[in-house]
């Protein structure tokens, strides 16, 4: 039984009042490597079948891997027990009603292979070679994932999307192992990744960090790369719900017990926002709910996305909202979308044009280990890690200690005095559950160094 047949032949099985079905069907491929030798690589398929049933306002929700057609109607029958038995869901709204079936709904699931590194393999192989050459050790993990969703519902919904995912991390190391630079990329299909681009980017830092310099804990003024800077904006994007907002919980919570959507919250003109229809970083242009929580909700699957402004122009714009919380909000219908993007007045600069006009400062390549502190003003810690330089006259000097950092990604923008060019980038700590960025450099005057970190 192929997914489509599988939504359809679950949707005949319920008997509940309404009923969602959710087919995902997943592939990926992966290398590994250390010491300037791949170690290994695989490839894997998955299975999820998510039956989501609906009794008056009663939601019962049963998902199971690899089911085959003759567990399909214990899977329904479960999931319309669970319906019935449930309390009625406050977020209970009309389904999505269905205006055709999407266009390639029929079409077959085509799996990832080995083969997406075709090209990025022997690729790979001559920056192992020069590296060896060069003194360094390079480590790392490709991957690539292939995931169809399939949706359907009682109301004739049937939407499909095929949405690919590959990531690429590379540490160099000195053959003493004693210093480390990270870098990675975001892909499609690998075919744009350039390594010996990284590679040689790895190289530079390695000469830098040659040079120790050893510094107190403190505020400095410091350059955020891309990564850096996807890793605060994702969690921020993370933290930016409604209800909980709504609820007085977050720093987007405002006293008089609504939000701070039209606050000024940078007196630069960011936006970060998200659409599903961005070049390089397409996602899914509908609503995908597999359970519901405080920001997502299955009533809502099928749900249109468009291109959402969360900050405009330095403005707090939107939260992410459902259906429910947007009528308690009484602001738009505005779903979460799986990527984001920030971007800054016209004319930024790149980062090297950045580090060139510092006259002393620190240049972070990524941060790690991030967690939140305090939400009602988004306060964060987290590590440095491989590779905090010293710029001084336009120039790097050397490699400092590390640090823990304390800061928020709000207060952060209403300190920025300068936001660089934008590019796509892969978040450094959160590339497991989101790779969808385009982010730009920034300068932040006075980014809080709490204390001095052992951690190498």
């Amino acid at each position: 039984m192929n997914p489509q047949e599988m939504v359809e032949r679950a949707l005949e099985l319920s008997r509940a009042d309404d009923c969602v079905v959710l087919v995902d069907e997943g592939s990926s491929a992966n290398l590994r490597f250390a010491g300037n030798t791949l170690t290994t690589n695989g490839v894997a398929r998955s299975s999820q079948l998510t039956v989501i049933s609906i009794a008056g306002r009663g939601v019962g929700i049963v998902s199971r891997a690899s089911v085959r057609p003759d567990q399909l109607a214990g899977v329904v029958a479960a999931a319309d027990a669970a319906a019935r038995d449930a309390q009625p869901a406050d977020d209970a709204r009309p389904l999505v009603e269905g205006k055709g079936t999407a266009a390639n709904w029929t079409d077959p699931v085509v799996p990832t292979s080995i083969g997406v590194f075709a090209d990025f393999a022997p690729a790979l192989g001559e920056c192992f070679a020069a590296a060896e050459a060069g003194g360094r050790r390079l480590y790392g993990f490709a991957e690539h994932v292939l995931t169809t969703t399939f949706v359907g519902n009682s109301r004739g919904l049937r939407l499909r999307h095929d949405q690919p995912t590959g990531r690429l991390e590379l540490n160099a190391k000195s053959a003493d192992l004693n210093r480390s630079a990270w870098a990675g990329v975001a892909t499609r299909d690998f075919t744009d990744v350039d390594v010996a681009a990284l590679d040689a980017t790895l190289a530079r830092r390695l000469e830098w960090a040659k040079t120790r310099i050893d510094l107190p804990a403190g505020r400095y003024e410091t350059l955020l790369p891309p990564s850096a800077v996807a890793d605060l904006m994702v969690y921020l994007y993370w933290s930016a719900g409604a209800r909980d907002a709504l609820d007085g919980r977050t720093v987007f919570s405002a006293p008089d017990g609504t939000t701070r959507v039209g606050e000024r919250l940078s007196e630069m003109s960011v936006t970060l926002g998200s659409d599903p229809g961005a070049a390089g970083i397409e996602c899914p242009p509908f609503a995908i709910a597999h359970s519901s929580g405080r920001e997502s909700s299955v009533f809502d699957n099928g749900l249109p996305l468009r291109a959402t402004d969360w900050i405009s122009e330095g403005r707090l714009a939107a939260l992410l909202q459902t259906r429910h919380s947007a009528e308690l909000s009484g602001q738009a219908v505005t779903p979460a979308i799986d990527n984001l993007i920030m971007r800054g007045p016209e004319g930024g600069r790149t980062l090297e044009e950045m580090i060139a006009s510092t006259e002393r400062g620190l240049l972070l390549t990524c941060l790690w280990y991030i967690r939140q502190v305090d939400p009602q003003t988004l306060l964060m810690t987290g590590l440095t890690r491989d590779g905090v330089y010293l710029v001084e006259n336009g120039e790097v000097v050397g490699e400092v200690n590390n640090f823990r950092f304390n800061e928020s990604p709000v207060d952060l923008l209403g300190r920025l005095t300068e936001v660089g060019a934008s590019e796509q980038t892969l978040p450094r700590e959160w590339n497991d559950y989101f790779t969808r960025t385009v982010m730009p450099a920034v300068r932040v005057p006075d980014f809080n160094m709490s204390t001095v970190s052992q951690a190498n």
